[in-house]
């Protein structure tokens, strides 16, 4: 029997129709109009030419294969060397590497220690902002080694030594003496105590100059920076540490790294746990304040977490809006079709949303800021961190939905994104952590909640609604302030409605009537919704999405 010759193969099954193209090589700046305007009038930055150059790097298909293969390859624990020697080096994929040195080249760590003036925290935050919006991971030590400066210049002559080594735009992966450029990370939490870090035990032994520290942390993230703020005991009482990996003489820090921690998202970067053994580290700040010397550091870490998030936010509003515009179903583009509109627009306005107050907190920490924005910035910051960061994941999942199952793959980027988010909720404090926090702020730093509320007054008259629910919100808190820790179940509920009118009164008085009243009708009205695709029937939704 002779074969049939049917000539060359047909693959019109292989054809590859109504799929939308890639999304890259896109300026992820100059494409996020929200982002710029914010950035210039709530951030009040005077300049934006550098996140042009930022948001090319980041939209650019190669920056986006090395977040792919960043999180693809994870890090590798090396406790030893092929000579039994111990090193306790964890190897990294060569496109994390070359992340985080563009990310440290264009000042996503410090560019607002070194060169501070107004707006300089806005601008610092929109290149972080950008670089953790397509990889998040690296994001953990850019975000520590900004927040360690304020902590660092507790002790002058430890800030003479490192800051110059902060502010530079070298990056350099191997542990060495004499880099010019370093990172830091921080090493506060254990395992029988967690949140509760005056249960902590590890010991740091006074020895003249410097302390020797012996103990073990259950969280320290990024063990391959150069330096670590460490909480340890001493004689009075718990105290901060700086703890190199390498000494001055190039020998290493006993630093024994036992394990990394197997993670659900944030998989580029590693966090493991840590024994001291002897470990020299250098007091920073006052003896026995060890809280209060690592605070600054954790509050500016909990203001990356709302800008991570943010960052997270736009990533999922851009992949899910471009699916919708290239996308046909039943006739018609899906961005075109009622309930998706609605959707987008929703997850839209919840980016925005995120994108201004993020950029109203970095303003407050510039450092022309006077009593009143310090005081603004000590409470807003927990109050948003608590509930941006709770949006994050349930935003993350509403984008994916979108792109229905290609959003499930792992070959489009919300699944990472999905993964990612849960944690800014969780670092730097989880939910009843802040929530009590915003209380205790109440208690022992009255002005506080008075500057919180100078600020929501800027937006007075501007919506009916808005004033209805700052009003109730002020008579809720009335009793609160006497005793606020006596209101510890209600702190959630009261946080949420802060942190909402916050969001509301930025878009009231910096954003189009479009974004602004769709926000208010539905995150403040009666019938709110935290559903996402619910906004009301009058919503501009052309409006909202044409800024997305």
């Amino acid at each position: 029997m002779t074969a049939i010759d049917a000539g060359p193969l047909n693959h019109s099954t292989h054809g590859v129709p109504n799929q939308p193209p890639p999304r890259v090589d896109i300026n992820e700046f100059t494409a996020n109009i929200p982002l710029q305007d914010y950035l210039l009038t709530v951030g009040e930055a005077e300049a934006s030419l550098p996140l042009e150059a930022t948001g090319a790097v980041v939209g650019s298909a190669q920056f986006q294969d090395d977040a792919r293969l960043a999180n693809k390859n994870t890090p590798i624990l090396r406790t030893h060397n092929k000579y039994g020697q111990r090193i306790d080096e964890v190897e990294y994929h060569p496109a994390y590497h070359r992340i985080i040195g563009q990310a440290v080249a264009a000042g996503a760590h410090t560019s607002a220690w070194e060169q501070p003036g107004r707006g300089a925290n806005a601008l610092r935050a929109a290149q972080f902002m950008l670089f953790a919006q397509v990889e998040p991971g690296h994001a953990c030590p850019i975000s520590m080694s900004h927040a360690a400066v304020e902590s660092l210049q507790l002790a002058p002559d430890v800030a003479g030594e490192w800051l110059p080594r902060l502010y530079s735009r070298k990056y350099s992966p191997e542990l060495g003496a004499g880099k010019p450029g370093a990172l830091f990370g921080m090493a506060m939490t254990e395992k029988q105590g967690g949140s509760d870090v005056r249960a902590n035990t590890t010991r740091a032994e006074s020895h003249g100059d410097h302390f020797l520290l012996t103990g073990h942390k259950w969280f320290c993230s990024a063990p391959m920076s150069d330096g670590f703020l460490v909480l340890a005991q001493d004689d009075a009482g718990l105290g901060c540490f700086l703890v190199p990996r390498v000494l001055p003489d190039g020998e290493r820090n006993p630093f024994l790294i036992q394990r990394l921690k197997d993670k659900l998202g944030n998989r580029s970067n590693a966090s493991s746990e840590v024994e001291f053994a002897n470990t020299l580290g250098m007091r920073v700040g006052e003896p026995g304040r060890g809280v209060r010397a690592i605070m600054g550091m954790v509050g500016r870490t909990r203001l990356d977490c709302v800008l991570g998030t943010a960052a997270g936010m736009r990533q999922s509003v851009a992949e899910a809006v471009w699916h919708a515009r290239h996308r046909r179903a039943f006739g018609a583009r899906l961005i075109d079709q009622p309930a998706m509109t609605n959707v987008l627009a929703d997850l839209a306005l919840e980016s925005e949303a995120a994108t201004a107050v993020s950029m109203r907190l970095a303003r407050a920490f510039d450092n022309d800021a006077g009593p009143g924005e310090r005081s603004f910035a000590r409470l807003a910051t927990a109050v948003t961190k608590y509930w941006v960061c709770k949006r994050g994941p349930q935003h993350a999942y509403e984008a994916m939905e979108c792109l229905g199952g290609n959003g499930y793959t792992e070959d489009f980027p919300l699944a990472m994104r999905y993964r990612e988010q849960p944690v800014m909720a969780i670092w730097e404090g989880t939910g009843n952590v802040i929530a009590l926090d915003v209380l205790r702020a109440m208690g022992t730093e009255p002005e506080c909640v008075d500057a919180f509320f100078a600020e929501l007054r800027i937006a007075s008259g501007e919506h009916p609604l808005f004033d209805d629910f700052t009003a109730r919100l002020k008579e809720q808190l009335a009793p609160m302030r006497a005793e606020p820790m006596e209101f510890a179940g209600e702190a959630r509920n009261v946080v949420e409605k802060m942190a909402l009118a916050l969001q509301a009164s930025l878009l009231l008085r910096f954003a189009p009537d479009a974004v602004s009243g769709a926000f208010v009708a539905s995150r403040l009205g009666v019938e709110r919704s935290f559903n996402y695709g619910n906004l009301p029937a009058h919503s501009d939704l052309t409006g909202i999405l044409e800024r997305a």
